[in-house]
């Protein structure tokens, strides 16, 4: 193979493994944080479903409902409230603090 061919084949490859993450990203893999007025009424919503605490992480398109709240309660313990589309609640589960955090949602 010339020279030529192989700087060429080798900057393919290189580029292509840079497109990666980006593509994954693209896809839907990074989380979307709420904004703008939905972000307060998702915040009044779960806050009033919960009673206390305060919003540390908020998501949209979350695979378990529309939206995604997680407050932080009073003892410092996490509660995921899960929204529908109307602000909703649909569910709640508190973070299990014996459950190492891994990074990875899969």
């Amino acid at each position: 193979m010339q020279k030529k061919t192989k700087i060429i084949i080798g900057t393919a490859v290189v580029a292509a493994a840079a497109a990666v993450p980006t593509a994954a990203i693209a896809a839907g893999d990074a989380d979307t944080p709420i904004t703008g007025p939905a972000l307060e009424r998702a915040t009044d919503a779960a806050l009033e479903h919960l009673g206390q605490g305060r919003v540390t992480d908020t998501e949209e398109g979350d695979e378990d409902s529309y939206y995604e709240v997680e407050v932080t309660l009073d003892n410092g313990s996490e509660v995921d409230v899960q929204l529908d589309r109307d602000f909703n609640v649909v569910g709640s589960e508190a973070d299990d603090p014996n459950e190492p955090e891994t990074g990875n949602d899969d």
